[in-house]
């Protein structure tokens, strides 16, 4: 199973993208994405990660599982990224604006596309379970799942 993340536009504290699945070379659409905004240089809790192929792995430990545990009642780990450079903790999880990252991928049914200020989304918790739901029996399975991220913004740093 292969996710490929398209961010397509950056504000001065988050970053908007669409999420697909890749399934058979078919690129189907499945949710929007929230991300901290870019940075040449990673400032903790307010980087987005660099665009790249990571794989996802499920976490069980933590904090954050046990809260999901809690939450989620399917819940078996978190959604991990793995080798992601000069970043620890990465995950794909709910959320609605760019304080809920902390650098993580935040997912939801319906982006909110601000001319100033920042992006917001929403119906988080719907997309989050589907997401959850769609990996998690090729996770379980010992499959290999990964998310491909490319850049379509242009923030003013990058020019």
């Amino acid at each position: 199973m292969n996710l490929l993340l398209l961010r397509y536009s950056s504000r001065e504290n988050s970053t908007l993208g669409i999420l697909n699945t890749v399934v058979s070379g078919v690129i189907t659409f499945f949710s929007y994405t929230l991300e901290d905004e870019y940075r040449e240089y990673k400032l903790p809790g307010k980087t987005r990660i660099p665009a790249g192929e990571y794989e996802i792995k499920l976490r069980d430990a933590g904090g954050l599982n046990e809260t999901y545990k809690k939450r989620y009642p399917d819940h078996k780990g978190m959604l991990w990224l793995q080798d992601v450079h000069n970043f620890e903790w990465i995950y794909i999880h709910p959320g609605v604006n760019h304080e809920h990252t902390e650098g993580c991928i935040l997912v939801g049914e319906t982006a909110v596309t601000r001319v100033e200020g920042n992006h917001t989304l929403r119906d988080s918790e719907a997309a989050y379970t589907r997401l959850y739901d769609l990996l998690l029996p090729y996770l379980l399975k010992g499959e290999r799942v990964t998310i491909r991220i490319n850049d379509f913004d242009t923030p003013a740093e990058q020019d």
